[in-house]
């Protein structure tokens, strides 16, 4: 029973997250007035799922968007009940400020720790209890750093239940203010080796199973991202174990390390660069096919190029005669008449392709960097790696395209779209090499034989929309990652030559793509919208972000 104390702290809360809310619109409001008001409007007309995809992704970008989900409880640590024989957790904990806060933190939570120098790395004692074969459980933290209530139940289960193989658990984390205020959250995605290697999301927020040979000869700086490396390659082929909830409140973090610009052509693979097969679909707008063709001229790629044009029944004469012109020694021109099907023409095309390598190229794509190409094909060459998909700009230097990410409005979308480059954005994601669940075949490289072994693009289903997304997923299936590659940067004048589908019958078609991928990829969630609070569509999203944003806000 509610006592009047627990009264009055109630209706202060639900005062408080109410003002919160209003700042959070007008943040909103501020940034995004028209696309504020749009969705606003579509509230007031009843449109309720239309107003919420449109004003989710306004609030996520709020500084106060975090604020607002901490106080409507979502970021608690759920509690849970642990057997008996969990594993024990050990910590180790660098010395500095704050120090004391850490260690109360791991008190809290049943962890037994120390505490190491600054320059020291930590030594095998008998403060380190093996268990049967050998190994133990230890968290190495910073000063300062804070466990949630609930982190270390968390860890002890997890680490009961891990795999033989698993030698790291990581979790989300977020950062604290000298006022203890928790700010700029890491909802980070399931393990992406890629991304690691251009972003440590790792060290300072990790239980790591470790042997005593582990803990030798560490440098005395940065031992605990030497550790962490060292529990990577012990883990063979198996991947880290993500707990989708933030564990860590922290000072500091490693930041991104962008990679630089492809100034110069990529090294050569081994074997030499292969043939590549440049697919280019098109109908009319020989001013679009000439600067792509143009752009292929100047293209530095070592290898052959076999260009293959497919026109789809141009009947403008510029156009014709530009494309009678074409020579045949650079391009091949191959007729493809009737409906427009991207994903018919590209299998059709794929038939005449002779390149080991295949680049799926839209008509409207214009090329200013010269090793976009090799770029790409150097890493579509990786056993592992599938479709290759570069970063798209529009011509106002903005992001169209930086991977894809599934089940966003139920469907799929590009990730980070109208993002300046030179912004952070979320974590710097948008100029990092990483693997994705999918890229767009707008320009994307893949092997030919990789495609036609998952039977390329399915012309049935997904005849305009979505078949890249389609057969990003198939390829993954078949354990052959999509791939986003930011050093491949070029311009997509997006929809320019075949609309935006605004008609009735594109609106239909539309709808029926989006409904065969929700079918067969599961893209709408348990819902069938987007996916339900917990559940993760993508495993490089997080389900903490909002399902309506390409921009990786914060749910609300």
């Amino acid at each position: 029973m509610l006592t009047g104390v627990h009264l009055v702290q109630v209706a202060r809360s639900c005062a408080g997250r109410a003002l919160l809310r209003v700042a959070v619109h007008g943040d909103a409001l501020r940034r995004h007035p028209l696309a504020w008001v749009r969705a606003a409007w579509w509230r007031l007309l009843g449109k309720r799922l239309r107003a919420r995809a449109q004003m989710a992704p306004l609030l996520g970008t709020s500084p106060r968007a975090y604020r607002l989900w901490l106080s409507q409880g979502a970021g608690t640590v759920p509690q849970i009940a642990l057997a008996q024989d969990a594993p024990r957790i050990k910590a180790l904990v660098v010395e500095g400020e704050g120090l004391t806060e850490t260690l109360d933190s791991l008190a809290r939570e049943n962890v037994q720790a120390r505490s190491v120098a600054v320059q020291s790395p930590p030594l095998w004692t008998d403060f380190a209890e093996q268990d049967a074969e050998g190994f133990v459980w230890l968290l190495p933290l910073r000063a300062g750093d804070v466990l949630a209530p609930g982190a270390g139940a968390l860890y002890r289960a997890a680490a009961q239940a891990a795999l033989p193989l698993t030698r790291i658990v990581y979790a989300d984390d977020d950062l604290r203010d000298p006022r203890g205020q928790r700010h700029t959250p890491h909802f980070k995605p399931d393990w992406n080796a890629e991304l690691f290697a251009h972003h440590d999301y790792l060290s300072g927020a990790s239980l790591l199973r470790v042997e005593a040979q582990d803990l030798a000869d560490l440098p005395a700086q940065n031992w605990i991202a030497s550790l962490v490396g060292r529990a990577l390659a012990a883990q063979g082929g198996a991947a880290p174990q993500h707990l989708r909830h933030i564990l860590h409140h922290r000072r500091a973090r490693p930041e991104p390390r962008r990679p630089l610009d492809a100034s110069t052509r990529p090294e050569t693979p081994e074997g030499g660069w292969p043939q590549v097969s440049v697919i280019v679909p098109t109908r009319n707008r020989v001013d679009l096919l000439r600067t792509c063709l143009e752009g292929l001229r100047a293209t530095d790629y070592p290898g052959a190029l076999d260009v293959l044009v497919i026109d789809n029944g141009s009947d403008d004469p510029a156009t014709l005669e530009y494309l009678s012109r074409l020579d045949p020694a650079f391009a091949r021109v191959l007729a493809y008449p009737g409906p427009f099907n991207f994903a018919a023409m590209n299998n059709r095309a794929l038939e005449e392709a002779g390149g080991e390598l295949v680049c799926f190229l839209n008509n409207d794509i214009e090329m200013r960097d010269p090793h976009w190409l090799a770029v790409m094909a150097r890493q579509a060459l990786r056993p592992e790696v599938g479709a290759v998909g570069a970063r798209l700009l529009y011509p106002d230097g903005r992001i169209q395209h930086a991977g894809v990410v599934i089940g966003i409005g139920g469907g799929a979308a590009h990730a980070h779209r109208l993002l300046d480059p030179d912004e952070t954005g979320y974590f710097a994601r948008h100029a990092l090499p990483q693997f994705v669940s999918a890229v767009t075949a707008a320009c994307l490289v893949v092997r030919r034989d990789k495609v036609l072994a998952v039977g390329g693009f399915d012309a049935a289903n997904f005849a305009v929309a979505f078949n890249d997304v389609d057969l990003c997923l198939k390829l993954n299936a078949q354990g052959w990652q999509s791939f986003y590659e930011p050093r491949a940067t070029l311009v997509h004048h997006e929809s320019v030559s075949r609309g935006l589908d605004r008609d009735p019958v594109g609106a239909a078609r539309l709808a029926g793509e989006l409904a065969a991928l929700k079918a067969r990829w599961g893209t709408g969630g348990a819902q069938g919208q987007v996916a339900a609070l917990g559940e993760a569509v993508d495993p490089f999203h997080h389900p903490a972000l909002s399902p309506y944003s390409e921009r990786f806000a914060v749910r609300l």
